[in-house]
């Protein structure tokens, strides 16, 4: 009989894996509390306007580039239709009244860029360079293979992402419009390690896309070709508890009171959530205490924007915004009364030849202390208060777009909004941050939680492995399912996919 797998939680990290041991001839069961598959997938319609939730854009999506040979790989390609951003501004990067464009391709970049800053072009030359280094030397990034469960160079996990800008470009306005794209990590500066900026931004420099009609068809893929494979895909199943021998974890039990029993478990939740599912003994005290005390990454506050009917023309860039070069590494260091210091502006995709927005998303940070208040209430319960109190903040956050988007808010005809509460009962992240656990370089192995636990067949996936976005909790999924199947027998089959 196949051993069985069951996978807790059904975010991109679950689903991956789950495909990828089904390929394998594992007898999967994953087991998602919320009502919608997907994690930061997941996705809400409003007025027949789909909104997206986490996973807004993604790269490297051009023939034989990483994220298109593991879509390929996953049996993605036939349901998920994209639509490339404005190649010579798929970012644009505000800065005060100044903006500047992230050209696709490294020569196209550091050209864009000189323009503006002519006396550091050789600067940015290298900067170019190491950026591709990074990427190139990491072995699941560029399908090389490895012996090692060290995926990383050690020099890019304990140097600085600002340290390392710092360090290449001496203006600095330009320092700060290199880091522009932020949000896409919540950086926090002297904390956060090289490797995250690196990866991402090669990533996104490769080729850079929006998923046509939301990214949930991704979610929806995955699920259909896992119960195409045997396997099963089970909504509304949240988990209570893992249950263990002396030991090794032998069944989970949900919350209606039904056992499953299985061979390997795997968590795809916040490692805090998955300890506080186990009551044994052989999670030590120590290893409860080192996860309760990780820094989790700052949450945001999002507007979710429904547009009048053909008012907006279809704006194929994504516009990160911040009033001063100081606030772009300011994040979570805000008052009342200075709030919002920045914010990210993207429209959603509906069609491939849109000409006109339906929606768009525009998010900033928002610490999770401002919403404590409310902490324990239920969504859609939490008081006047409350909605005073988003609606505050999202008139605020709609008047800074403004300024740097007239004429956006009189073609409004509706708006929605999240906090960090939102997220925490969603993906139930710690205070709902948004991309989990903080990578510090200063402290590298205490901020690194691995797919491994102290319980020999309990593991762990998502965006908390290795690292976040959707190319990395991919990587990190297979870093994962290579514990049962090893990290080569998968490298090999995407290496036949590819040929």
């Amino acid at each position: 009989m196949n051993k069985h797998v069951i996978i807790i939680g059904s975010g991109l990290g679950g689903l991956t894996t789950g495909y990828i041991l089904a390929k394998n001839g594992y007898r999967v069961t994953i087991l998602e509390k919320n009502a919608q598959v997907g994690g930061c997938l997941q996705t809400f319609t409003r007025h027949g306007v789909k909104f997206e939730t986490g996973m807004h854009y993604i790269g490297s999506m051009e023939k034989g580039q990483a994220l298109y040979n593991y879509f390929n790989y996953l049996s993605l390609l036939p349901d998920v239709k994209v639509r490339a951003l404005d190649k010579t501004a798929y970012d644009l990067i505000s800065i005060g009244e100044k903006r500047f464009s992230f050209a696709n391709g490294k020569e196209n970049f550091v050209e864009s860029l000189a323009q503006h800053f002519p006396a550091e072009r050789s600067n940015l030359q290298n900067y170019c360079r190491i950026i591709g280094d990074v990427a190139g030397n990491s072995p699941l990034y560029s399908f090389q293979y490895t012996d090692s469960m060290v995926f990383l160079n050690e020099k890019y996990i304990k140097q600085s992402a600002s340290g390392f800008i710092e360090s290449i470009i001496k203006n600095p306005l330009l320092q700060s419009v290199l880091a522009g794209n932020l949000p896409l990590y919540a950086g926090v500066k002297d904390k956060t390690p090289l490797y995250i900026h690196a990866l991402i931004n090669d990533f996104y420099n490769k080729s850079t896309y929006r998923i046509v009609g939301g990214s949930d068809i991704i979610a929806k893929s995955l699920v259909k070709s896992i119960r195409s494979m045997g396997g099963t895909v089970l909504s509304s199943s949240p988990v209570s508890q893992i249950n263990c021998d002396k030991t090794q974890a032998v069944s989970v039990t949900l919350k209606n009171g039904e056992e499953v029993r299985g061979d390997y478990f795997i968590s795809n939740i916040h490692p805090k959530r998955m300890l506080e599912l186990l009551g044994t003994n052989l999670i030590r005290k120590s290893y409860r205490e080192r996860i309760s005390a990780l820094t989790n990454t700052i949450g945001n506050f999002t507007v979710y924007i429904h547009f009048k009917q053909n008012t907006v023309p279809y704006f194929n860039s994504n516009l990160y915004h911040y009033k001063q070069p100081d606030d772009v590494w300011r994040g979570g260091n805000y008052s009342q009364d200075t709030w919002p210091n920045s914010f990210l502006y993207m429209h959603l995709c509906s069609s491939v030849e849109q000409q006109y927005a339906d929606g768009a998303i525009l998010m900033t940070y928002m610490n999770y202390a401002d919403v404590a208040p409310w902490a324990g209430t239920q969504i859609g319960r939490r008081g006047k208060d409350y909605d005073a109190f988003k609606q505050e903040k999202a008139e605020r956050l709609l008047n800074l777009l403004e300024s740097q988007m007239p004429g956006t808010q009189v073609n409004v005809a509706h708006y929605y909004t999240s906090t960090p509460l939102t997220y925490l009962d969603y993906t139930g992240t710690e205070d709902g941050s948004m991309y989990g656990v903080l990578r510090d370089c200063m402290e590298p192995t205490q901020s690194t939680v691995s797919q491994r636990t102290k319980i020999p067949n309990l593991f762990q996936v998502g965006q908390n492995i290795n690292s976040h976005g959707i190319l990395g909790v991919i990587i990190g999924a297979i870093i994962t399912a290579g514990e049962l199947l090893g990290i080569h027998a998968i490298v090999e089959q995407i290496k036949n996919m590819k040929s």
